[in-house]
């Protein structure tokens, strides 16, 4: 577009700060061939936008600003500045007459990649057991935190071969969340994530460099930053009966100082359904990936599925053993007082455990559970809730599971279902977002429903090949990264206003003005259970960045895991749409049409 001087459209009457405030973008940037907006912030009268280059009063693209959108979710109104069809790679902001410039942003092939690799490398500095060195960590380099080679077991986990008072070892692994505990139930949600975004995009993977200690092995770094959690949990396995502990832990949790500062006695506590059926489905889907790398790593494969098998076993015996940490607690000393993470319903983790040792195994027992389940209500995952990531096993493996292609099938046309029902209002969405087309949307962890969000749409994807599915996936990865009501980028060290304060122990502790990078804060959350100052209050605006709110400013592995999947799909999704582009020119300038797209 022929570039036009700005000399009088533009007229400026509140200050730069207060006006970035009224302009939400992905403060990271948005790619060549994909949906753009940005989002203008209260009731104006202005009817057009412009997108310019920073420093220069050249208009680059001249569009309309939607209607005015009164917010469900608070008493925000907007308008949308929509410059899908801009297609040029630059760095831009947006412009509006009597409204102010947004931060600066980009448009590119590769739009989100530093968070991508960020929001990978953000599970190194997670890391229980080992120093983090500056070479890799840069200025958040640390000594070592926990060793934990001397566990006690809790009277909780007593059993007849290992007494209470008894020590284990169970080194390494990541810090769950804010603090410095480790959990199996929540490595479970996330460790299936990250597995299965290596099997999604296994090419991608394998040639993504994210400057951990392990980049130069043969070995991607995504599976050796799982390996490492995966060490971890497979010494939560009590090798004498198969069941699984819930976590390693302090009974209390540390006070904001960094890892290795406290010295108190750490325990594995009672083993519970949920925990041993979260570790059947990761060793399984583990020795399915790892049998490609049994070069580099001999007998791992086996070992993840022989005790996949057991644990299995033990939950075969125990089919509904609740951890309950407040009735273990009236029954056992010392009291344990950190996260619970206690789940009454089962029926979600047997179906996941089943479809992870079926399709590693193709042994039928599994699938009698799988066929039993599979119509199950779809929910979007969390740590509670893993029936979806069976869901997608299957369909990703479809084509080794041919003996059951009808089941397969309809869990198919389920998955697509589900998925539209994320794209049945999002027109009519103030921020023309996935989220946040209902109230329910903004609970603890928002930012992580976003992104699981995502990745249902991803799926849907994968069976039908309609990019409506990646551009709405799109509009969640916009609103992580700042196009939404708060402002804020919510991933540490993104974008030019991201999270800065979260509940996380490392960053409170360290002395660095800067937060660990790459972690994914909680999200607005209107419970606002921690009772902190939140300035507001409304279920979209309802977040606080500031370090006691951890109801809403704290991160976790969890959240982190979702976000990894959805930014790095979109890096390998958006190069194979610019390759198909690129080969539909071709193709057109040469008066033929491609076979497919």
């Amino acid at each position: 577009m022929k570039k036009i001087f700005l000399s009088f459209v533009l007229m400026i009457s509140i200050t730069c700060m207060h006006a970035q405030q009224r302009i939400m973008i992905n403060q990271l940037g948005y790619y060549i061939h994909a949906p753009k907006s940005a989002v203008i912030i209260g009731a104006t009268n202005t009817t057009d936008f412009f997108i310019t280059v920073p420093g220069s009063k050249d208009i680059v693209f001249k569009g309309k600003l939607s209607e005015q959108k009164q917010s469900q979710n608070s008493s925000t109104v907007t308008r949308i500045a929509d410059f899908s069809v801009f297609e040029k790679e630059g760095s831009y902001v947006v412009a509006v007459p009597n409204v102010g410039y947004s931060y600066t942003f980009s448009i590119s092939n590769n739009a989100v990649h530093y968070a991508a690799v960020a929001s990978l490398k953000g599970f190194y500095f997670q890391r229980a057991s080992m120093p983090l060195d500056a070479q890799f960590a840069g200025k958040w380099a640390r000594p070592a935190g926990h060793p934990d080679t001397e566990v006690w077991i809790h009277p909780s986990a007593a059993t007849g071969q290992r007494a209470a008072g008894k020590k284990i070892s169970c080194p390494g692994g990541w810090y769950d969340a804010g603090d410095y505990n480790k959990y199996i139930v929540n490595s479970g949600i996330s460790m299936g994530t990250l597995l299965s975004a290596y099997e999604d995009f296994a090419a991608y993977f394998d040639t993504l460099n994210t400057n951990i200690p392990e980049s130069f092995d043969k070995v991607p770094d995504i599976l050796n930053e799982i390996l490492y959690n995966l060490r971890w949990m497979l010494t939560m396995q009590d090798t004498n009966d198969g069941g699984v502990y819930n976590k390693c832990t302090n009974a209390v949790f540390d006070g904001m100082v960094m890892p290795g500062v406290t010295k108190v006695p750490r325990y594995v506590v009672q083993k519970g359904t949920a925990a041993t059926l979260d570790f059947a489905a990761v060793t399984a889907q583990a020795a399915r990936i790892f049998q490609m790398f049994n070069k580099q790593l001999p007998g791992l494969s086996d070992s993840c599925l022989k005790m996949s098998q057991q644990a299995w076993q033990w939950a075969l015996q125990n089919p509904a053993l609740e951890y309950n940490q407040d009735a273990m607690n009236k029954m056992y000393e010392p009291k344990i007082t950190t996260g619970g993470y206690g789940d009454k319903h089962f029926e979600d983790e047997w179906f996941w455990a089943a479809c992870e040792l079926y399709t590693t195994t193709k042994d039928e027992q599994y699938y009698k559970v799988v066929k039993e389940r599979m119509n199950d209500k779809m929910t979007l995952p969390s740590w509670s809730n893993v029936y979806l990531p069976g869901d997608y096993t299957l369909i990703r493996n479809e084509q080794s599971l041919s003996k059951h292609a009808e089941d397969i099938s309809i869990i198919k046309q389920q998955l697509i279902s589900f998925a539209d029902t994320y794209l049945q209002n999002v027109n009519d969405n103030a921020f023309n977002t996935v989220i946040g087309q209902t109230t329910k949307d903004f609970i603890w962890g928002s930012n992580a429903v976003a992104a699981n969000q995502s990745i249902v749409l991803i799926n849907a994807y994968f069976i039908t090949r309609d990019k409506k599915y990646i551009n709405n996936a799109l509009t969640n990865l916009d609103y992580i990264l700042g196009r939404n009501a708060t402002g804020y980028c919510f991933v540490t060290g993104m974008g030019t206003k991201s999270t800065m304060h979260p509940h996380h122990r490392q960053s409170v502790a360290d002395g660095i003005d800067e937060p660990v990078p790459g972690l994914l804060a909680g999200g607005p959350n209107p419970g606002m259970q921690d009772k902190c100052h939140y300035d507001f209050t409304e279920p979209e605006t309802a977040y606080s960045d500031i370090d006691c709110a951890y109801a809403s400013n704290e991160i976790a592995i969890n959240w982190n895991a979702p976000l990894v999947y959805l930014s790095n799909a979109m890096e390998a999704l958006q190069y194979q749409i610019k390759y198909s582009i690129t080969v539909r020119k071709a193709f057109s300038a040469g008066g033929l049409k491609p076979e497919t797209d």
